[in-house]
C-alpha cells in the first residue's frame, strides 16, 4: 500500500512491509515443518522452501486431494474409515466443478470417512496434561471458572449422555441462546458428540430475531442464560428466554444456565423458582443423573452437518447455512495451524459472541491442544484495556477480534505519554493479533504496531458465515503490507473477476470468487429442498464460480528476495458497492479516507436517488458519526469532501454530507448500508431486529438534508 492506503501499482517494490518474519519465525513455524514433511512425499515439492508461499499455493490449489490429504494427516484426525482403505484414499470424489455439493459433478470430500467432531477436539495430545486449563472464562469482573481437559472431557461427557436420555441423536437440533462462556463451548461439543446439528444466539439478540433463526431447525432441546453481565449493569435473561421457549413448539427440554446478578460466578446455577423460566431444568440439575459417564462419539460420514449457521438477516429471513462436521474441522485445523501458527498449550482469545461464526472457528483450536480464553461483557469496561489485561494475565499468544473494536480502542485510549498499551502490559507471549469483520484500515496497522505491541504480526482476515472460515488470512512466513490481507488461503482458488467472470490483474478491483471446491462449502441451506436459495446465492451471478459478495482486489509483490506475494485488498460487500456516474467505488476506501478528517468517527455512505425511473439522477450522501465536541459545520463538510478529492477521485466526493448520532450496524458490528439505504429512500426495513441498533434508523429517514434539489 502507499503511504496514504491506496494500493501500491502491481508487481511495485515498497520500501518495507510492517512486519515481517526472521529466520526463526520460519523455521519455527507450523507451516515450516509442513512443507518439510511435503518435501519428502511429494516429488514435484523437493525443493520448495518454506518461503516459496506462492508455489506452495499453486500446488495446494492444483492438487487437492494430496493437499487436504496431507493436511488431514498432519492433523492426525480420528475417523472410523470404510475397507477399501485409509480415509484419504478417496480425498475428492464427483470432480472439479464449482457447483453445490449433491448436484451433479459436484465435490464429495473423504467419502470414506466417519468421524466426530467433538471426539477430535477433546482428544489427549501429548505435550497437554489433563490438569492443564482447556477453557478459561472472564467477564467484566475479572477471571472466573477454569475448566481443566479432564473436567471438560467429563462434563461433555455427562450432558450427551443426558441429551441421549432426552432422545437427542443424529440430526436432531440442539439450539442456545448463551455468552461466550463454558456452558457454550460444553453444550456445543456435547451435541456434536451425539450427532446432533448445533445452533446458536448471543443472549442480546431480541426475541423475535432469535425466533427467526431458530423456529427454522426446530430444536429438540434449547440451552438459555438467566442472564449476563454487560457494561456494567446485569441484565435479567429470564423472561426473554421464556418468550422464546414458548415460540418454539419443537423444543422439548429447555436448559437454563448463568450466573447470580448479586455477584455469584457467572458459571454457577440459579434457584429458577416460580419465575419465567419455572418449567425448565437448571444446568446442574441436568447433568448430575449422568456423571461420570465415559465419554461416546457417534462418529457419522464427513458430510454430516455439524451446525446452522445464519446471515445477517438484515435483507430479509436469516437464511440457514448447513455446515459440515468434516469440511469444519478440517478447514479450520488448517487455518488455526499453518497460517495462525497456533500450537498445542497456546492461549487463543478470540472477542466474539456465539452469534458470529468466529466462536465456531475458535472453538476448534481444542483441536490443536489449545486453552480458549473466553472473554463476555463489554471490550472497553471497566477499562478500555480489559481485554489486554485478560491477555496479559493468561499468556494469550494469539488473539482475534474485530477491525470495529480495534478503531473504539484507538478513541478509547487517552491520548497521553505512558497511556499505550504497549507500556502498561506485558505482552511477551503475544506473537499475533487476528482481525476480521470488516476491512481493516491502513491507520488500523499503525495502531497495533505502535501502540498495542511493536514487531507482533497483525494479519487482517476475511471468508465468512458463508463458508465458516476464510478466503485470505495470514501467514508466519511471509511479510505484512500495510492495508492487505497478506495472502490467499491454501487449497482456496481464490481470484478477483470483472461481471462476466474475467480475471482481473492486481490492483484493479472486481468481484471476489473461488474457482474450485473446497471442503468447508456450506452443504445445504436449510429448508431449501431443491437448492435454488443456495444456487442463487453463490453460483448464478457469475456461472462455474463461487461469487462471494466481496468487492476487492489482487497485490502482488516482489520482495528483494524474489518470492512473489500475493494478497488481497477487501473494499466492502458488491451489494453495498456504489455506482456513482457508471463507476463503482468501495465503501470502505471512502470510510477511510473520511474518517481521517478531524472530529469524524465514522462514515456510512448511500446513493440516493432523486426520482423514480429507470434514467432517475441519484448522489452521494455520507453520513457521518462525529467525535463528542465535534460539531456538523460547512466546514468540516468542505474538509471531508477535499480530502476525498485528493486521495481518492471526483466520483468518491459526497455531494452531501449530513451528521448523526448513531449508524446502524448489525450484532457482528458491521455497518449495514443496506438498511440505511432503505431507511433513506422511505421503505421498510427487513427484519431490522437483526440490527444491534435499529433505534439509529430514524436518524436516516425524512430528513430536510435529504430533499431533492
Amino acid at each position: 500500500m502507499a503511504a496514504d492506503g491506496s494500493p501500491a501499482p502491481p508487481g511495485s517494490v515498497e520500501a518495507a512491509p510492517v512486519w515481517a518474519p526472521s529466520a526463526a519465525d520460519v523455521a519455527g513455524s507450523n507451516l515450516a515443518a509442513f512443507v518439510e514433511r511435503l518435501r519428502a512425499r511429494v516429488p514435484a515439492l523437493a525443493d520448495l522452501a518454506a518461503t516459496e508461499y506462492g508455489r506452495l499455493h499453486a500446488w495446494s490449489v492444483a492438487d487437492p486431494s494430496g493437499f487436504w490429504g496431507a493436511v488431514w494427516e498432519d492433523a492426525g484426525l480420528v475417523a472410523d474409515v470404510l475397507p477399501n482403505g485409509s480415509a484419504w484414499d478417496a480425498v475428492l470424489e464427483g470432480g472439479r466443478a464449482m457447483v453445490p455439493p449433491g448436484a451433479p459433478g459436484g465435490a464429495r470430500w473423504f467419502p470414506g470417512a466417519r468421524l466426530n467432531y467433538a471426539e477430535n477436539l477433546l482428544r489427549p495430545r501429548a505435550g497437554v496434561p489433563d490438569d492443564a486449563p482447556a477453557l478459561v472464562a472472564w467477564t467484566e469482573r475479572g477471571r472466573g471458572a477454569e475448566r481443566t481437559w479432564a473436567a471438560l472431557r467429563a462434563e461433555v461427557a455427562a450432558l450427551a449422555a443426558a441429551l441421549r436420555a432426552d432422545g437427542v441423536g443424529p440430526g436432531d437440533r440442539v439450539a442456545a441462546v448463551l455468552p461466550n462462556a463454558g456452558e457454550a463451548v460444553v453444550a456445543a461439543l456435547a451435541a456434536a458428540s451425539v450427532g446432533a446439528v448445533w445452533s446458536s444466539c448471543s443472549p442480546d439478540f431480541g426475541a423475535d430475531g432469535v425466533v427467526d433463526r431458530f423456529g427454522q431447525v426446530e430444536p429438540a432441546v434449547l440451552f438459555v442464560t438467566t442472564g449476563y453481565e454487560y457494561a456494567g449493569a446485569w441484565h435479567d435473561a429470564r423472561p426473554r428466554a421464556a418468550e422464546v421457549a414458548a415460540r418454539l413448539p419443537s423444543v422439548r427440554r429447555v436448559v437454563a444456565a448463568g450466573g447470580d446478578p448479586s455477584g455469584g460466578d457467572p458459571s454457577g446455577g440459579v434457584a429458577l423458582g416460580g419465575g419465567p423460566l419455572a418449567g425448565a431444568t437448571a444446568w446442574a440439575d441436568y447433568l448430575a443423573p449422568h456423571a461420570g459417564a465415559a465419554p461416546a462419539y457417534a462418529r457419522l460420514p464427513f458430510a454430516h452437518p455439524l451446525a446452522v449457521l445464519y446471515s445477517s438477516g438484515t435483507t430479509g429471513r436469516p437464511k440457514g447455512i448447513v455446515h459440515s462436521a468434516g469440511g469444519t474441522l478440517l478447514q479450520h485445523v488448517k487455518e488455526l495451524a499453518l497460517h495462525t501458527d497456533l500450537r498445542a498449550g497456546d492461549r487463543l482469545c478470540y472477542y466474539t459472541t456465539t452469534g458470529w461464526m468466529m466462536w465456531n472457528w475458535q472453538l476448534s483450536a481444542l483441536a490443536l491442544g489449545c486453552t480458549l480464553v473466553l472473554y463476555d461483557g463489554h471490550p472497553l469496561r471497566p477499562t478500555p484495556a480489559v481485554l489486554w489485561d485478560l491477555a496479559a494475565a493468561e499468556r494469550v499468544a494469539v488473539f482475534g477480534t474485530s477491525a470495529r473494536y480495534l478503531a473504539l480502542l484507538a478513541q478509547a485510549l487517552p491520548a497521553r505519554a505512558g497511556a499505550d498499551v504497549r507500556a502498561t502490559h506485558d505482552l511477551g507471549a503475544l506473537r499475533a493479533v487476528l482481525s476480521t469483520g470488516s476491512p481493516l484500515a491502513p491507520e488500523g496497522y499503525d495502531f497495533v504496531a505502535e501502540r498495542i505491541k511493536p514487531g507482533v504480526r497483525l494479519s487482517s482476515i476475511s471468508g465468512g458465515t458463508d463458508i465458516v472460515s476464510c478466503f485470505a488470512l495470514g501467514a508466519p512466513v511471509l511479510p505484512v503490507w500495510r492495508g492487505e490481507l497478506q495472502c490467499l488461503g491454501l487449497g482456496m482458488a481464490v481470484d478477483v473477476v470483472d461481471d462476466d467472470g474475467r480475471p482481473l490483474p492486481p490492483g484493479v478491483a472486481g468481484e471476489l470468487v473461488c474457482r474450485r471446491p473446497f471442503p468447508s462449502m456450506p452443504v445445504a441451506f436449510w429448508r431449501d429442498p431443491d437448492g435454488a436459495r443456495y444456487r442463487a446465492a453463490y453460483f448464478d451471478a457469475i456461472p462455474g464460480v463461487w461469487r462471494h459478495g466481496d468487492w476487492a482486489e489482487l497485490t502482488d509483490h516482489r520482495p528483494p528476495n524474489g518470492s512473489a506475494q500475493r494478497g488481497l485488498v477487501i473494499h466492502g460487500r458488491s451489494d453495498a458497492t456504489l455506482n456513482v456516474g457508471g463507476v463503482r467505488i468501495g465503501t470502505a476506501e471512502l470510510y477511510r479516507q473520511a474518517e481521517q478528517v478531524d472530529g469524524v468517527l465514522e462514515a456510512l455512505a448511500v446513493e440516493q436517488r432523486l426520482g423514480d425511473g429507470v434514467g432517475a439522477a441519484t448522489r452521494l450522501v455520507l453520513f457521518v458519526r462525529l467525535a463528542e465536541g465535534a460539531a456538523m459545520t460547512p466546514a468540516l463538510g468542505d474538509a471531508v469532501r477535499a480530502r476525498v478529492r485528493a486521495r481518492l477521485t471526483a466520483h468518491h466526493v459526497p455531494r452531501v454530507v449530513v451528521a448523526v448520532p448513531d449508524l446502524p450496524r448489525t450484532r457482528n458490528g458491521k455497518l449495514s448500508e443496506l438498511a440505511a439505504r432503505d431507511a433513506v429512500h422511505g421503505r421498510p426495513v427487513k427484519n431490522a431486529d437483526a440490527l444491534a441498533n435499529p433505534e439509529a434508523l430514524a436518524h436516516f429517514r425524512d430528513r430536510p438534508e435529504l430533499r431533492p434539489p
